[in-house]
């Protein structure tokens, strides 16, 4: 661009009001973006102070969209078709807003034109002033003297900052991530920690709100599970959608990582280059979601414990993942009494459910004091079980909005029902549950399982059932192919079944581990290890097979090859305590 320009990218704004970060397609954007999130309330505005590089007039443009484009097409079946435009906004310079509506054309992300304007003074003052709460969305702000429509050229990234060398570097920092670096660290190496979001624990935060699952310490190693049980909240959650907020107690897995002192936390990076040389990690490259700095993390051994198998897919690494019927992501979401009448607006670009079945309603006969609140918002509410769970994950997660307006509309509207409730959450990060599983020396299959066969190298204790989802066909009708219930399918075995080591590292990049759901197992077998306690203690256990990578100047397979006894001794030990 040869004009006078400016760039503000919408997540640096320094006071966010009620618009929230969401930063989960990144890897399909390039950047995070700015949502309103009001659940039909417009939030208030997101403000910051900028200075242009000169007075004088200025083409402004908008990165935005529609988030509902896609679905007016003609040839949208009537019970998935969108009427209207729930994403709109305003763009107020020093208080006063453009002429232009935002958000509301475009099915894909686009600079959209919001014409010309006159800066008197370089120092000027913006606001994201929101006129729905129906996920309106900004993804940057160009104010410009060029002529033509921008791109993507004039986001130029940051320098890379090195950021030194660590032993050992974990990307992701869910349950599995945070239990693989503090068990690390705890063993003397140098640990960086790399997490996406303001919040550690993954599924398992106050952003998702997922239970924890599974079963721990367990014979021959009682001691497999005691760092898990450092993360444990005072109290469970439940089953159901309406745990708050408060229960995952997201500060106290924060203080015990920044308690380590061999542990660094990255807090709010997300890691979006991996340098690869001979099959072997040299670094990772973070970008701090905030202010878009960017930092090189050099290490010995990585692990990748992003969910999506992120870093092994950057790496080269060997995977598998599951075109069609795998598991989709749900975005919990409940309702609260308000104990005052309540209302909400018509929703005709949600799904149209006025006259279809859904979990919650028509449940005890008609009475609607307080029917179906478990069913409202609950695990069962995915899907894109047909769907790219990593390319399409922003319109997945848009279908779940879409259904759970969509209900909520017919339930308040169509029904009279709940009188005096309201939309309380909703979870606007998806809880996933399947998408790229990294392959290892070994892949675990449903057979392993159910047959209870029995490895030199297991390491962690499987509790739960195999326990697929599939699309429920009771609410199939008008869906067809895009289901929003599910149904689970549930296969026991002999509890607990010890998964072995070799699911827990690349069978092709000779210095990453994984652990999570994108550990070396099929589609099937994903289904018994999935779940959080269960991945956490996969974590304890690369925590020792590291430390030993480190003391033998060793590769994750040698631990097998070579260590296997030293590092069963370890497992019977268990991760030590903090200082």
């Amino acid at each position: 661009m040869n004009g006078a320009h400016l760039l503000v990218e919408a997540e640096s704004f320094r006071h966010l009001g009620g618009w929230v970060v969401d930063q989960q397609f990144m890897d399909q954007m390039g950047s995070p973006f700015l949502l309103a999130h009001g659940l039909g309330k417009p939030v208030a505005d997101a403000v910051t102070q900028v200075r242009l590089p000169a007075t004088g007039t200025y083409r402004v443009w908008v990165r935005t969209r529609d988030w509902v484009g896609e679905w007016k097409q003609p040839n949208t079946p009537p019970s998935q078709r969108a009427e209207g435009t729930p994403g709109a906004f305003q763009l107020l310079v020093n208080n006063q807003p453009l002429s232009t509506t935002f958000g509301i054309e475009g099915a894909q992300w686009h600079w959209q034109d919001g014409g010309t304007i006159e800066i008197k003074q370089p120092e000027v003052m913006l606001a994201l002033h929101d006129l729905t709460g129906f996920e309106g969305r900004c993804d940057a702000i160009l104010f410009t003297q060029d002529t033509g429509v921008p791109n993507d050229a004039a986001r130029v990234p940051a320098k890379v900052e090195d950021g030194g060398e660590f032993d050992f570097v974990v990307v992701g920092g869910g349950i599995a991530g945070v239990c693989a670096a503090v068990a690390a660290a705890r063993e003397g190496l140098r640990v960086a920690l790399v997490q996406d979001r303001p919040v550690l624990g993954g599924n398992n935060s106050s952003e998702v709100r997922v239970w924890l699952g599974g079963e721990t310490r367990f014979e021959p190693y009682p001691k497999i599970g005691d760092l898990v049980a450092e993360l444990e909240p005072a109290k469970q959650a439940h089953y159901g959608a309406g745990n708050t907020a408060e229960i995952y107690e997201d500060d106290k897995r924060i203080a015990l990582c920044r308690a380590e002192k061999n542990l660094t936390l990255y807090l709010g990076w997300h890691v979006n280059e991996v340098a690869v040389t001979g099959g072997t990690i040299r670094s990772v490259t973070a970008q701090e979601i905030t202010t878009a700095r960017r930092v090189k993390l050099a290490g010995r051994w990585f692990c990748d414990c992003t969910g999506d198998g992120d870093v092994g897919f950057r790496a080269g690494a060997d995977f598998e993942i599951t075109g069609k019927q795998h598991m989709g992501p749900t975005n919990f979401w409940s309702i609260n009494d308000t104990a005052q009448p309540t209302t909400f607006p018509r929703c005709p670009w949600a799904l149209r459910l006025d006259d279809k079945p859904f979990p919650g309603r028509g449940e005890h006969s008609g009475q609607f004091a307080k029917p179906g609140l478990s069913s409202l918002g609950a695990w069962f509410w995915e899907c894109g079980f047909d769907r790219d769970s990593i390319g399409d994950g922003e319109r997945i997660r848009d279908w779940n909005l879409r259904a759970m307006y969509g209900a909520w509309d017919a339930l308040k509207n169509v029904d009279d029902a709940y009188p005096t409730y309201e939309l309380n959450f909703a979870a606007y990060i998806a809880g996933k549950r399947e998408s790229r599983r990294l392959l290892g020396d070994l892949v675990l299959t449903r057979d392993d399982v159910l047959a209870k066969r029995e490895f030199a190298d297991a390491c962690f204790p499987c509790t739960w059932s195999i326990d697929l989802h599939y699309p429920e066909k009771k609410f199939q009708a008008g869906f067809e192919g895009e289901e929003f219930i599910s149904i689970s399918m549930h296969d026991r075995y002999p509890q607990p079944f010890w998964a072995p080591y070799r699911c827990l590292y690349s069978r092709n990049i000779t210095n990453l581990f994984m652990a999570g759901r994108d550990i070396s197992v099929t589609h099937e077998a994903l289904g018994a290890v999935r779940v959080m306690r269960t991945t956490g203690m996969m974590g304890e256990a690369i925590g020792f097979a590291v430390a030993l990578c480190r003391q033998h100047n060793a590769t994750p397979r040698d631990v097998h090859a070579k260590y296997l006894s030293q590092f069963c001794e370890l497992l019977k030990r268990g991760v030590k305590k903090p200082n």
